[in-house]
């Protein structure tokens, strides 16, 4: 099997994503990302679910918390694709709400339903039932209405009974960017000239580095090399393009950053498990970003 690592289109100053669509079948791969994900499905009874080491068939209404890099999907299995199925998607970053916020009272069921999400959670039916109307009204709500609708429904789910978690297979918190203040200013240079041509070593003379111990350190607090980082800035910024815009791929390939559409293409479907016209097509629907 293999497992893709999506790049959301949400930016640093994002609050959450609301994804609304109708269609007949799943066709995005298995994939995962270092956002939380909430995923409602209607009308797809048959389906196969897959969070983790957990498979499992879905019924006609499914609600599912997935963790931060938990693998993920759903794929046709014994449903009917003539039927059109209805899924509504939120995605958030793992720190829209701090430690400081989830440790109190009020909200330490938000905090257990974070920490149980790691495992994915499965919500019982008459919980999916109870706040279908909040989940409907999400992408037609704006402005801060609807971030304190948002708020609501996680406290709804995290005081739902009957909740089931799906997998013993966790992710702990991945490393990320900010662990250093090179590696801080790292990540600045990179965001605000990624959509240029960029090169390691203007980096690593930007932080007063040799380029030798740039790329080590880069290589050990994030686990990929500098052109890495620098592609998935550039592709994060194509994925919400391709979301929000009517641009051509061309255009939206050399806004991004890359040279050439078939660097382009190989690059997203790498990253994607499907080129960019494939992922435009997939996400044709009412995309909402707060």
């Amino acid at each position: 099997m293999v497992i893709h690592r999506e790049i959301t289109p949400l930016k640093e100053d994002d609050c959450f994503l609301v994804f609304d669509r109708s269609r007949n079948d799943f066709t995005f791969p298995i994939h995962f990302h270092p956002e939380y994900e909430i995923n409602f499905i209607q009308n797809a009874k048959g389906a196969k679910r897959i969070v983790g080491d957990h498979i499992g068939e879905i019924d006609d209404y499914e609600l599912v918390m997935i963790g931060p890099n938990v693998y993920h999907g759903w794929e046709n299995y014994n449903n009917d694709t003539s039927r059109t199925l209805h899924e509504i998607t939120i995605q958030f970053p793992k720190d829209l709400f701090d430690s400081l916020l989830l440790n109190k009272n009020i909200l330490k069921p938000i905090k257990e339903l974070f920490k149980s999400s790691r495992h994915g959670v499965l919500f019982s039916k008459e919980t999916v039932l109870a706040v279908e109307s909040k989940l409907h009204s999400l992408s037609k709500k704006s402005g801060f209405d609807n971030f304190l609708a948002f708020q609501s429904l996680l406290y709804d789910l995290a005081v739902s009974r009957d909740k089931k978690t799906l997998t013993n297979f966790s992710i702990g918190d991945p490393n990320d960017f900010h662990n250093s203040e090179r590696i801080e200013k790292m990540y600045s240079f990179i965001k605000e000239n990624y959509q240029q041509r960029i090169k390691v070593e203007d980096a690593a003379d930007h932080i007063n580095m040799t380029e030798i111990s740039f790329s080590r350190l880069i290589k050990k607090s994030t686990g990929k090399t500098f052109t890495e980082l620098v592609n998935e800035f550039r592709l994060r910024y194509a994925t919400r393009k391709l979301i929000e815009t009517n641009e051509s791929i061309s255009e939206i390939c050399f806004d991004s950053g890359f040279n050439n559409i078939s660097n382009f293409n190989r690059r997203f479907k790498d990253k994607q498990g499907c080129t960019p016209t494939e992922f435009r097509a997939n996400y044709m629907g009412t995309p909402t970003i707060f």
